[in-house]
């Protein structure tokens, strides 16, 4: 979609105190950020995971926003939340987008990116 720059930044970490080697529990949180670099305001209306065990085994998790919302992410600003995954391998992989809706010209827009936990 011309005229939309968004950006997606993700840094993982792994939560040690939550996760048993003994259960293959492995507990990562994950914090986004999305940058909204355009003239325009967007709306992140949904989100799409792709999480991939290090056994090759898959899942894929959809829904409406993120953390129980839709922001509303203006022009210039940024919008940040922390959320968690849970493997059952020490190593995965998870890719994703969102559906972000272009307010000016209502149209959605697909903002891939990939995390390596």
């Amino acid at each position: 979609m011309s005229g939309l720059d968004i950006e997606v930044s993700v840094t993982p970490e792994f939560r040690d105190a939550e996760s048993s080697d003994s259960e293959s529990r492995y507990v990562f949180s994950y914090t986004v950020t999305v940058h909204n670099q355009s003239p325009h305001s967007v709306r992140l209306m949904a989100r799409y995971w792709k999480i991939t065990q290090g056994s090759g085994d898959s899942q894929e998790v959809r829904g409406k926003g993120v953390v129980g919302q839709q922001p509303l992410i203006g022009p210039g600003q940024r919008f940040r939340y922390t959320s968690r995954a849970i493997l059952q391998t020490p190593v995965g992989v998870m890719e994703g987008a969102y559906t972000l809706l272009n307010t000016y010209t209502r149209g959605l827009l697909m903002c891939p990116f990939r995390l390596f936990v």
